[in-house]
């Protein structure tokens, strides 16, 4: 589910200024200039931003937060230790996964495969989403306007913890639509508002709610 770089071969400077370079670094974040080009953009420790319409290739860090700038474009999107946003109309080819954080599309962003995560919240706002999302303990948003393609999948957390853990909430609004079943494999708190468009349920039956 999630890719890891093996080693960081070549340390640039903190803001790109040329086009179609791949940027890596060890300790440090990476700004990528409004409007620039670069391939892939890699840190270790450090956040990784990609400015107003930049174009990039994959973008990941491991401990770290990634935010694309409105317009901005880029094939995927990683972090293990870290939060993502997408920023209005933002264009990411592939899919966008984190392990702790959270992740964010803005009004307009749109996520070409899979959008995944396995602790922290998932909030699409107006936004696309063409391979589905997966997490495990992360409550899952999806407001009006916004569209799922491929389902929504809750996987069954396999970690050990004292007594009982917290149902994730999903909550699909009114005007949202999400096409492929609701796989769930563990208890959730369910809300679905009246105007909402979804497949069907599978797995563990959920709590359903009516959102007002």
């Amino acid at each position: 589910m999630f890719r890891y770089a093996a080693t960081l071969l070549y340390a640039y400077s903190a803001v790109v200024l040329g086009a179609s370079l791949d940027v890596s670094k060890v300790n440090g974040s990476i700004h990528v200039d409004e409007g620039q080009q670069a391939g892939d953009v890699s840190t270790v420790n450090g956040s990784i931003t990609i400015g107003r319409s930049a174009q990039v290739e994959d973008v990941d860090t491991v401990n770290g937060s990634v935010h694309f700038d409105e317009g901005a474009s880029a094939a995927s999107a990683e972090t293990v230790n870290g939060g993502i946003e997408l920023g209005p109309q933002v264009q990411v080819r592939d899919s966008i996964s984190a392990v702790n954080g959270a992740v964010t599309l803005r009004s307009g962003a749109r996520v070409g495969g899979a959008l995944e995560n396995v602790n922290g919240k998932l909030t699409l706002e107006g936004a696309q989403v063409g391979g589905g999302i997966e997490t495990v303990n992360g409550d899952i948003r999806i407001a009006s306007g916004s569209r799922v393609d491929g389902g929504i999948r809750v996987e069954k957390n396999h970690g050990w913890s004292w007594g009982k853990s917290r149902n994730p909430s999903v909550t699909i609004e009114s005007g949202a639509v999400v096409n492929g079943p609701l796989k769930f494999e563990r208890e959730v708190d369910l809300y679905v508002g009246a105007g909402a468009t979804i497949g069907p349920v599978e797995g563990v039956a959920p709590s359903r709610h009516a959102i007002p």
